[in-house]
């Protein structure tokens, strides 16, 4: 029997989802394809981040991001697009662009906060993962699927050799979307500040994010 679940084609994906949901409300970690690599993620409360947390070995410091499938996702954390961040979103979501937006005060666990103390947000435009997340009907966290100083996962089948024992166990399961290209990651834009700053570079130059918001800091 596989380890992994098909998650190819739409027929894969609609099959999966009932499983795939039955697995998140338990607040278990789900490994997934995305637009860029396959990530770890799970519910958004503090138990299932904790079980991501332990199956990661994540760093305290370092916080993980949230994915959407529409806009309404964020008004129900209470997270807060100003105007400025509004105008990214609006030309980039669905896309690799991740925001760290303020808000979501009570209702987001600390660990998923930075130092600045934002919540990093991408609207994820992988179309099965989009259907999960609106099946789901809340965010998924996120972080890539790899142990800490290997590269992130770009098969099913990496995750399936590195965390076979978690998978047994049923602490993990594996959506198979197939082999990845290889890409860049999402651009990440804090807009926590008074000017939005771009605090790590990816595929989406700062250039073209300045054509939206042309007070835009960092990465030249």
């Amino acid at each position: 029997m596989s380890l992994a679940v098909p998650f190819w084609s739409a027929e894969e994906i609609e099959s999966s989802l009932g499983g795939t949901i039955a697995h998140l409300q338990a607040g278990r970690v789900l490994a997934y394809p995305t637009e860029t690599v396959y990530g770890f993620g799970g519910a958004v409360d503090a138990d299932a981040v904790e079980a991501l947390v332990a199956l990661k070995a994540r760093p305290p410091a370092k916080p993980f991001l949230l994915l959407i499938a529409g806009s309404e996702m964020l008004h129900r954390l209470g997270l807060n697009l100003t105007s400025p961040a509004s105008r990214l979103a609006a030309r980039h979501w669905p896309g690799p662009l991740t925001l760290v937006l303020t808000g979501g005060e009570h209702r987001i666990p600390a660990r998923l906060r930075g130092p600045e103390g934002g919540v990093a947000v991408r609207w994820t435009s992988h179309p099965g993962l989009q259907r999960l997340i609106t099946a789901y009907g809340d965010p998924l966290t996120s972080t890539s699927a790899n142990r800490p100083g290997v590269a992130p996962a770009m098969t099913a089948t990496e995750i399936v050799h590195a965390w076979s024992e978690s998978i047994g166990r049923g602490v993990l399961r594996v959506l198979d979307g197939g082999r990845l290209e290889s890409s860049p990651p999402s651009t990440v834009v804090d807009c926590t500040g008074r000017q939005l700053r771009v605090i790590r570079p990816g595929a989406i130059p700062a250039n073209v994010l300045r054509e939206s918001v042309d007070d835009l800091i960092g990465d030249r």
